[in-house]
């Protein structure tokens, strides 16, 4: 019966696993909707490039708001703020599901892509605010033993959420309208809302937030983000727009060097082991977005399978992560968490590598195996990347700490998409742009998309292969927490 009291102890932390799961879920269900929202927006197929910003605008809110909501946390209570933030997250759903019928309210007769991209903002503050925030609870309710397979929990309901996302969209909309989607959010998110309110409220940190350094780190990232949305484009803003990054982000270090309340942990930055942890899970946004695109992408042209095939195809990564998240859990309580992270990076470049080997005859079961060894890979490393990171960080710079480490993997999934879009469309056209309209033009085409695939698969498994050196450079051992404790 040790097992079952060993899992009636992480009983506590259902409740916030639970949000976090409809928030992940809300971040890829986008995918399928996106189509079905065009029509009502009255967006031609000549105009998708505004219709991205649905999810540029989500990523920009989500990535901005971890940071400061994790301070925010820091300063009023986990609880308090997990529960603010689910609140802006219900609230979001419910404006993104009006926003075709927002234009009327201020006497427009058309609908304005533009509420909806508002809507989706706001939602994504809501929805970034909640992992960070959760992991950092888990030391209001767990003793420091038991944070590994918390983390690894965690982890596995945020992986399980963007997994399912795409099916349950795709099951709403196939029975009703796209709105659906996000009006089913408020009523899980008040059961989640109800049942938190048995948990323990955390403690408070005292020192004040720094809105300064927030407005300047949110400019930073925001800018970045748009920057980096437009990589590879002829025209100045891509230019305009990084310059504007660089000045945000330089403007920004200098002055959390002559704050005394930082937004960001910055005696936790100076450490190489915190630095470390958080080079490593940009090294996992990079390789993981990478997979996360080009399976699909590569499925529904080369290989000409519809749409549906290239999500079951993903499905074999994405659904391994969270049994690699559980797996890492363990592994990290009783052998640290150096080992597992390295073995997380290796098996995820193994799979990537082996990937970037497929060709048009790619079939069962060797598509399953690699697609499944890379996303155990993936999986293996959400513990020991966030544990190595939180053993730096003292009671009052949980919320922030758990912020940096995700924002990081933000920022490599953000870099990831830039270099698929930019570089990916350079290589196509170098390899198939005077190919003919004939048979053989055809089939030149088809390589030249085959080849280009195969160099995002090897990209991305040279950038894991790499995360091998932060992996190593992490925290190890029971040590760290200790002289934490201790300060």
């Amino acid at each position: 019966m040790n097992w079952l009291r060993n899992l009636r102890a992480y009983a506590v932390i259902i409740p916030v696993c639970a949000g976090v799961f409809i928030a992940a879920d809300d971040q890829t269900s986008i995918v399928v909707v996106l189509p079905e929202l065009l029509p009502d927006f009255r967006i031609g197929p000549g105009e998708l490039d505004r219709a991205s910003w649905t999810v540029t605008g989500y990523l920009i809110g989500y990535t901005a708001a971890m940071p400061i909501m994790g301070r925010v946390s820091d300063r009023f209570g986990h609880r308090a703020v997990f529960l603010g933030a689910l609140a802006i997250f219900i609230l979001g759903s419910a404006l993104v599901a009006v926003s075709p019928d927002l234009s009327r309210l201020v006497g427009s007769d058309s609908p304005d892509l533009n509420w909806m991209i508002g809507a989706r903002v706001f939602q994504a503050i809501g929805g970034g605010a909640m992992i960070p925030v959760a992991i950092a609870s888990v030391g209001d309710v767990l003793p420091r033993a038991r944070h590994a397979m918390a983390f690894a929990i965690i982890g596995a309901s945020a992986e399980a959420g963007g997994v399912i996302g795409p099916l349950w969209a795709g099951l709403i909309t196939n029975v009703s309208s796209w709105e659906w989607v996000f009006w089913s959010n408020i009523p899980l998110g008040l059961a989640v809302i109800v049942s938190l309110k048995f948990s323990p409220a955390g403690a408070r940190n005292p020192a004040r937030i720094d809105l300064v350094g927030a407005a300047l780190f949110v400019a930073a990232l925001g800018l970045l983000t748009a920057a980096l949305s437009r990589a590879g484009e002829t025209d100045t803003a891509f230019a305009v727009l990084l310059a504007g990054a660089v000045a945000a982000l330089l403007a920004t270090i200098w002055w959390h060097r002559r704050n005394d309340h930082p937004l960001l942990p910055i005696r936790l930055l100076k450490t190489m082991k915190f630095s470390a942890a958080n080079l490593a899970h940009l090294a996992v946004g990079v390789s993981l977005i990478t997979a996360m695109v080009t399976v699909p992408l590569m499925a529904n042209t080369v290989l000409g399978r519809s749409p549906l095939d290239g999500g079951l195809m993903l499905l074999r990564m994405t659904a391994a992560i969270p049994f690699g998240a559980i797996a890492g859990g363990v592994w990290v309580q009783r052998w640290g968490a150096r080992w597992p992270s390295m073995a997380g990076f290796v098996l995820a470049a193994i799979g990537l590598a082996a990937m970037s080997g497929w060709d048009l005859d790619i079939s069962d079961p060797a598509m399953t195996l690699h697609l499944a060894i890379a996303g155990f890979g993936f999986g293996l490393l959400i513990a020991p990347i966030h544990l190595s990171g939180m053993l730096l960080a003292r009671g009052g710079e949980r919320g922030s700490a758990s912020a940096l480490i995700t924002v990081s993997r933000m920022i490599g999934m953000t870099i990831g998409l830039a270099v698929i879009t930019s570089w990916g469309t350079a290589r196509f056209e170098n390899l198939a742009g005077d190919a003919p309209l004939t048979v053989e033009g055809m089939e030149e085409i088809t390589q030249a998309g085959l080849t280009v695939f195969r160099g995002f698969f090897l990209s991305a498994a040279a950038v894991s292969l790499a995360g091998v050196v932060p992996a190593w450079l992490m925290s190890d051992n029971r040590a760290d927490s200790v002289n934490v404790a201790a300060e």
